[in-house]
């Protein structure tokens, strides 16, 4: 069974499950290929999306962090305390 942990180790350490993290990391990465998107059009008309890319950073780090405290555990590898 050890080619299984690759699949399930970082997942379990974030308190989630194979498929509860692949469709967070899927929600996080679409939403940021959607900000990343907008700041290279913002960087030709800097009249658009003037805040797209700092308020997507910022939702996605508050979300990021309202779940790791919920879930009482710490990243794997951080050598921070837990938030």
């Amino acid at each position: 069974m050890v080619p299984l942990r690759a699949f399930t180790e970082h997942p379990a350490s974030v308190g989630e499950s194979y498929l509860e993290h692949l469709a967070r990391a899927t929600c996080f990465g679409t939403r940021m290929m959607f900000a990343g998107l907008a700041c290279l059009v913002h960087g030709l008309l800097p009249f658009l999306f003037v805040k797209t890319g700092s308020r997507t950073i910022s939702e996605l780090n508050e979300r990021m962090s309202v779940h790791r405290r919920v879930a009482g555990l710490p990243i794997a590898g951080d050598s921070r305390l837990p938030l």
